[in-house]
């Protein structure tokens, strides 16, 4: 087996089509089927069942995709870190926020990594879930994470500071009079929710819970600028971290009592390069909520 069969086996999973895994990876179409095949003889096992659909992984295909993922991950990091010199670092960082979180702060810190090391590509994903971020964690798909603390964080977790929640109302709300909003005012009123399964509708309904509210669902959105923008237009209030507030919508946001902020901390892969220990230490110099300490 070769690195380039996972690269090629992980191409026609995400594309759906050996056509379009070829397209991608810009070789011709017979050279994927042929190591797609290569490949499956030498495992014994079926990696991929044709649907009406397209091409979808088998049970046993996505038990070794993720491995294949993993494997691949490592390979592109020894290259980065073999190329790596005092002053030059090529490769990419693959890179995951919460959402929501640490919105304010990214655009600096990625800006002097990119002018520091103008060769280093940095990939960067909001993820809503926090459990499928662990869960990416563990498999090694990261350089670096960015979350928030909880039970299950690390021992190594390098703390940065905290993320105050705020909630934005539609214009002219009663509550905009206040300095602080008492979530208790709130009853009755309609939310502008997130997804689920997402980290952020969790915080929602836990504070409201704590003040003995349950949210009226306005509507979800998947995104914490969609949220603001449709709270700002009166949809309904929308509970959101303080740095995901877009740009002019500064005069509807109001800090709750009681406070909401949580601790934020950023992971790192194990045996971190000197690309992910650059970027973690660019991100501890932006401003954060909070003193922040080293783990």
């Amino acid at each position: 087996m070769s690195l380039r069969q996972f690269e090629y086996a992980l191409a026609v999973a995400e594309e759906g089509s050996v056509t379009a895994a070829a397209e991608r990876l810009r070789v011709a179409q017979p050279s994927v089927s042929q190591q797609i095949r290569g490949l499956e003889r030498e495992l014994g096992v079926e990696l991929f069942a044709r649907t009406p659909t397209g091409l979808v992984a088998t049970v046993v295909g996505r038990a070794f995709l993720r491995e294949a993922e993993a494997a691949v991950s490592a390979a592109r990091r020894a290259k980065a870190t073999a190329r790596a010199g005092a002053d030059e670092l090529a490769g990419e960082l693959v890179v995951a926020a919460q959402m929501g979180f640490g919105t304010r702060q990214w655009p600096g810190a990625l800006d002097a990594l990119r002018r520091r090391y103008p060769h280093l590509e940095v990939t960067v994903f909001e993820e809503p879930s926090s459990a499928e971020l662990e869960r990416l964690c563990r498999r090694g798909v990261l350089d670096l994470a960015l979350m928030a603390a909880c039970e299950r964080s690390p021992a190594d977790a390098h703390r940065l500071g905290d993320e105050e929640f705020v909630v934005v109302l539609g214009p002219g709300h009663r509550q905009l009079a206040a300095d602080r909003v008492d979530l208790r005012e709130l009853a009755g009123e309609s939310w502008v929710r997130f997804d689920r399964d997402s980290a952020l509708d969790g915080v929602l309904l836990s504070v409201l819970g704590d003040s003995g509210l349950i949210p009226a669902t306005a509507a979800r959105v998947s995104q914490t600028a969609t949220a603001v923008r449709w709270a700002a237009h009166g949809l309904g209030a929308t509970l959101v971290p303080a740095s995901a507030v877009p740009q002019g919508h500064e005069h509807l946001v109001r800090p709750v009592f009681p406070a909401v902020s949580q601790p934020v901390i950023a992971v790192l892969r194990q045996g971190a390069g000197p690309g992910e220990t650059a970027l973690l230490d660019l991100l501890r110099r932006e401003s954060w909520t909070g003193a922040a300490a080293s783990h």
